[in-house]
């Protein structure tokens, strides 16, 4: 895949996400923003926000800046931000794997459903790495490939399939997490049929663990 297959694909899934797609994977978008427990001030970034279903779960008392590639998606996210009235909320057009923002820029980072629907996960690991203070926290809610290798082969089997439509099924959470920053402090096996994972790191840059929240805004550039 590439970022215009990507955009194109999201984009036309624009119209239809919340019907196909926002029933089964809600559950977990609710998982990930209630165990947040976010913060008065705190500073939350959600990659690839898409049509931003999961926008009025954050408190108000917390600042949220969505970003997502297809501007689709995004049009579905900015009314549902203005039906809604959530003005703790700011919308982006921008690449996960290319932010505009400024090194620590944000005290947790959400990606759902992101990392196995990117051309190249690595670079946005590695920018949400960036942009996440030290000892922040970082947030994947995705399905990764398990140790089982009867459904490891269907999982790689079906991958070229699903790319077609946007998203992989291969991908072990130790090959997102190898060579990084990221501490795992929590796991989680949430959704229909649990298939999907919801997993909590620490960003342990510069040998940090935790860090107090400064609650300011993010800055873009």
């Amino acid at each position: 895949m590439n970022l215009k297959k990507v955009e194109r694909v999201y984009s036309n899934y624009a119209s239809v996400y919340d019907r196909i797609f926002g029933r089964v994977f809600h559950e977990g978008r609710e998982s990930a923003v209630r165990n947040l427990e976010v913060k008065p001030g705190e500073r939350v970034l959600e990659v690839g926000v898409g049509t931003g279903l999961s926008l009025p779960l954050y408190p108000s008392h917390c600042s949220v800046t969505g970003i997502d590639l297809s501007d689709g998606m995004l049009d579905k996210a900015r009314e549902r931000t203005a039906v809604q009235g959530l003005l703790h909320v700011e919308l982006h057009q921008m690449d996960a794997g290319n932010m505009k923002f400024t090194d620590d820029s944000f005290d947790t980072v959400v990606a759902a459903y992101v990392v196995t629907a990117v051309p190249d996960y690595r670079s946005v690991v590695a920018e949400m790495i960036r942009v996440c203070r030290a000892g922040g926290r970082i947030i994947l809610l995705n399905h990764f490939s398990n140790g089982n290798k009867l459904i490891a082969a269907v999982e790689k089997a079906i991958s070229p399939l699903c790319k077609h439509i946007g998203f992989r099924t291969d991908l072990a959470l130790h090959h997102v997490l190898e060579g990084t920053s990221l501490q795992v402090a929590r796991k989680d096996m949430v959704n229909p049929l649990r298939f999907w994972h919801l997993v909590e790191c620490i960003n342990q840059k510069n040998g940090a663990n935790h860090a107090p929240n400064n609650g300011s805004r993010p800055h873009s550039h």
